[in-house]
């Protein structure tokens, strides 16, 4: 027992004396929270079961008829008629009402849409002199129904077939008329005006009305053929962009470490000169002025001008701009000598965050497992929300012809109904039980709004959860770099695993509960979204005021909290303390360092930015002559595209995504490193009892030995 306790104590000594700073002795943080997540978790999962047993994704993908049976489902009477066809189309005044399937008139499903004039009348007439007309008509009246000589009033009455058909067009499975404009005149077939079977007139600008929100959709669904045309043609050479962004993101980063210096000289150099540029050609075009009539009069007689060029004729606006050039370049010139230092601390961070990003290469992949497990959160919300969507349950309303029925829009039953007496009660007769809409009265329908809302918060929760994940897991992986002392013979082997399973072991409840803060301020600030778009509409100012003034403070809110949530991951994964800890040290830790963190993140966000911008338009300058055949060795490989410029944005958009990726990590590692470097100097002196853990070059610019 004496020989394993010693051996137990030099083993600690030993780890304590290479990764000097670090806590070994980890305690699971926050385990209310962590057994709070995993039952969410566990409730979301059964969300999710409930949610596709009782959803129904027909309901989405075909449009239902009056008896409310889906058009177009394989296996049923329906399979051959995938379109809805609307009685009278004119009850539809809305194209919102055409695709929440609550137009108050019969619906039936059909094969294919009119395509001419007709009225019941006269096809009545042709019927009698012979004529097939009714063969063609019958296709769009109630199925079943064979007698074309019933009255036109009991046929009506009945909804047995619609009293006038028009020439349509099928938009989301459903027919609406075919509208055109020809000489600055709406027409349907080159008619303005047309009757229906009782000689009610209708312009066609009544028809115009319901299509005129929907007329859009064929130059869209148009569009998105092409589109998609294109990303058939050209996905191979959008995949080779997107690796040859990946490669260069790599490339950059390894070549960091050597051109960090550079890079940041080059850039405040240009800066300067422009700035000199400027003040030069101030000086120019004010000596051009010289004694100018007119030049001399101020900008305050002059007014508020639409044409700049106003401006540009008066001496006092180029002596504003001489005068500001010249107060920013000496303010840029008094801050880099002042801070020199600083800016200095941030190259040499940057250059060893590039240093141990290369001896631990597999933190550069980490983030596609977050983007894995990020794909499969927005999976399964997206799907748990369509099955919530989609669980309602048919509802059936009386419709009546005449409006002093009592029971007309109550709820019926299509199955009992025309054995019900109130088909037969006065004022009631030729009243039909016909599929209104979905919905449900039972608890679970009551509170499907809750649950789409505990839907959303948990999907933020689970990707805010992953996002946190992978930052403290690098952090540890960084961290243990850092606090080697010898590096990287010291640095553990599979220290990225093992920073995993740290995180995951230990701190999971401190992850969760950092998430869950920042997942609640995201809803409130979705609702405030919501609530503005609803407000759109409504002459209510100061409703309007008040909505912008909460969601400019909860977007610095949250702005703020992510920014703390990942240095006190980082300190959790350095320290092993909880999550409350942990932000309260990195809080007062980076008030201790202010100036110097405000130096790093510039020079980082603006090096790093620097990158994204050369990788992704670098790939889209290759990719643009490319997809133009510009270029002579590639003319022939080139695809013909619609649109080559929806390519290249795609390309662009996803190498500036991948070096995003990468990037990130990059940052990480430096934050990680720069709260090491403050926490160093605060524990350790650089005596042999309290040696400094930071690189020789860090040594150098605080002038340590």
């Amino acid at each position: 027992m004496w020989q394993e306790s010693e051996l137990r104590r030099g083993l600690i000594h030993v780890l304590q004396t290479k990764y000097q700073g670090i806590t070994f002795h980890r305690r699971c943080t926050d385990v209310f929270c962590c057994f709070i997540f995993i039952l969410v978790v566990l409730s979301y999962i059964t969300l999710g079961i409930v949610a596709w047993l009782h959803g129904d994704p027909r309901k989405v993908l075909h449009p239902t008829n009056s008896n409310g049976e889906f058009c177009g489902q394989k296996g049923t009477s329906n399979a051959k008629r995938p379109i809805l066809f609307y009685f009278n189309i004119i009850k539809c005044a809305s194209p919102a009402i055409l695709i929440n399937l609550q137009c108050p008139t019969t619906q039936i499903c059909v094969s294919k849409c009119p395509d001419k004039f007709a009225t019941f009348t006269a096809m009545q007439l042709q019927h009698k002199l012979g004529n097939s007309s009714w063969e063609y008509y019958r296709q769009f009246c109630k199925p079943g129904f064979d007698d074309p000589e019933k009255p036109v009033s009991q046929v009506l009455r009945d909804e047995d077939c619609p009293s006038m058909i028009v020439p349509s067009k099928p938009y989301l499975q459903r027919c609406l008329p075919d509208v055109l404009t020809l000489n600055e005149t709406v027409t349907v077939a080159n008619k303005t005006k047309s009757k229906e079977a009782l000689e009610i007139a209708h312009s066609v600008t009544e028809l115009q009305d319901v299509a005129s929100g929907i007329r859009g959709l064929v130059d869209t669904q148009q569009l998105g053929q092409k589109i998609v045309e294109d990303f058939r043609k050209s996905w191979p050479w959008i995949l080779v962009g997107l690796l040859m962004s990946l490669v260069f993101s790599l490339i950059f980063i390894v070549l960091l470490r050597f051109t960090a210096r550079l890079l940041l000289g080059t850039t405040i150099v240009t800066v300067m000169l422009l700035l000199s540029y400027g003040l030069w050609f101030c000086s120019v075009e004010l000596s051009k002025l010289g004694q100018s009539q007119g030049s001399d009069v101020s900008i305050v007689d002059v007014g508020l001008q639409t044409d700049i060029k106003v401006y540009l004729q008066l001496k006092q606006t180029w002596i504003i701009l001489l005068m500001s050039l010249g107060m920013t370049e000496v303010s840029v010139f008094c801050i880099l000598v002042i801070m020199r230092r600083r800016v200095e601390l941030a190259v040499v961070l940057l250059k060893e965050a590039s240093r141990a990003i290369g001896h631990i290469m597999s933190t550069l992949f980490y983030p596609v497992i977050t983007s894995l497990s990020l794909a499969l959160c927005a999976s399964y919300f997206t799907i748990t929300a369509f099955n919530l969507a989609s669980s309602s349950e048919a509802i059936y309303k009386v419709i009546s012809p005449d409006v002093r029925c009592p029971h007309s829009n109550g709820t019926c039953n299509p199955e009992t109904f025309n054995r019900s007496s109130i088909s037969k009660e006065t004022g009631c007769l030729g009243s039909q039980c016909l599929f209104a809409l979905y919905g449900g009265e039972t608890l679970y329908h009551r509170y499907l709004f809750l649950l789409q809302l505990s839907n959303l918060l948990i999907f933020l929760w689970l990707v805010n959860f992953s996002l946190a994940l992978e930052q403290c897991t690098l952090a540890g992986t960084f961290s243990s770099y850092y606090w080697a002392r010898r590096k990287p013979q010291d640095v553990p082997p599979c220290s990225l695993f093992s920073a995993f399973s740290t995180a995951v072991r230990y701190h999971t409840g401190s992850l969760a509960f950092g998430a869950l803060i920042l997942s609640v301020v995201q809803l409130f600030r979705i609702i405030l979204e919501y609530l503005q778009q609803k407000l759109k509409g409504l002459d209510n100012r100061l409703s309007r005021f008040l909505i912008c003034c909460l969601q400019c403070c909860f977007w610095c809110l949250e702005k703020f909290l992510c920014y703390m949530n990942r240095n006190a991951y980082i300190m959790m994964a350095i320290y092993g303390k909880n999550f409350c800890t942990s932000a309260r040290e990195a809080f007062f830790l980076l008030m201790r360092n202010m100036v110097r963190v405000a130096v790093l993140d510039r020079v980082t966000d603006f090096l790093l930015f620097l990158g994204k911008v050369m990788i992704a338009g670098g790939i889209g300058v290759v990719a643009y002559f490319f997809f133009t055949r510009k270029m002579p060795l590639l003319q022939e490989q080139a695809p013909n595209l619609n649109y080559y410029e929806l390519s290249i944005m795609t390309i662009v958009v996803g190498a500036y995504l991948i070096a995003h990726g990468f990037f990130n990590v990059y940052t990480t590692c430096v934050d990680t490193f720069f709260l090491c470097f403050c926490d160093d100097l605060e524990r350790n002196d650089g005596s042999s009892e309290k040696p400094f853990l930071m690189s020789p070059e860090l040594h150098r610019i605080l002038g340590k030995h």
